[in-house]
Formats: structure tokens, C-alpha cells, sequence
């Protein structure tokens, strides 16, 4: 496996860990609400930008991978769209990156 494409899975997993861990910190303080947790993102207007600058992130890269995985037929790829939209864009990226350059 190349050096890139270590760091391309490097950053997925860690992409996937971090965020993770403070969802579920949140959710052991706060219960298990998911409105709850859509209610803390928008708390203020900060937090407000940050959502809507990671959900047009992720509209644009799960229309980038479906584009390009029609066309490469790379259907193993699309696993980083819902990778994406349950993780967030720091694992569905990578975990792109990644798969995308598998040697073909």
C-alpha cells in the first residue's frame, strides 16, 4: 500500500474516532435525543455556520462520489456517503480518498 493512501486511511479512521468520541460524550451527559443534539448545533451563530459550512461539504462530496463512481464503477466507494452523513465529512473524505485510489 502506497504512503498516500496510508494517510488517506490514517485520516479516515481518526476522522471517524474524534468526532465520534465527543457525539457519544454528549449523549451520556445529555441522553440519547438526536433533537437534542440537532437543538445544541444550532445554539448559536457560530455553531449555526459550521453546520451549514459541513452539510454543503457533504452534499458536494456525495455528488462528487456518485459522479465519479458511475463513471469509474467503483461501487465499493460509496460507502464513504453514508460514511459521511454518519460520521461526518473528516471520515467520508478520506475514506474516499482512500478507496478511490486502490490500484485498479
Amino acid at each position: 500500500m502506497s504512503p498516500l493512501r496510508l494517510v488517506y486511511l490514517a485520516l479516515a479512521v481518526v476522522g471517524a474516532v474524534l468526532p465520534m468520541r465527543h457525539f457519544l460524550a454528549w449523549f451520556s451527559e445529555n441522553g440519547w435525543s438526536l433533537q437534542g443534539m440537532i437543538d445544541a448545533w444550532f445554539v448559536n451563530r457560530a455553531t449555526e455556520g459550521l453546520v451549514y459550512d459541513l452539510t454543503i461539504s457533504a452534499i458536494a462530496l456525495t455528488v462528487w462520489i456518485l459522479a465519479e463512481t458511475s463513471v469509474r464503477k467503483n461501487w465499493s466507494a460509496l460507502v464513504a456517503v453514508p460514511a459521511t452523513f454518519c460520521i461526518g465529512v473528516s471520515c467520508g473524505l478520506p475514506l474516499y480518498l482512500f478507496l478511490r485510489t486502490r490500484p485498479v
